[in-house]
């Protein structure tokens, strides 16, 4: 039961977190940053990797 209980709650958590991923472009498309949560917390748009995004 506990076994099923952790394999349960890490897809769950699996799940989620995928959910949340995505890729952003930059305006002139051609580079693009990865983000986990949410784009604005990306280290990549933090540090201005790509410069401006397309919106």
């Amino acid at each position: 039961m506990k076994n099923t209980l952790k394999i349960a709650l890490l897809a769950a958590v699996f799940s989620t977190l995928t959910g949340c991923t995505g890729s952003v472009y930059n305006k002139e498309k051609n580079c693009d940053y990865d983000y986990l949560l949410h784009p604005a917390i990306s280290i990549s748009k933090i540090i201005g990797g790509c410069g401006p995004v397309a919106k």
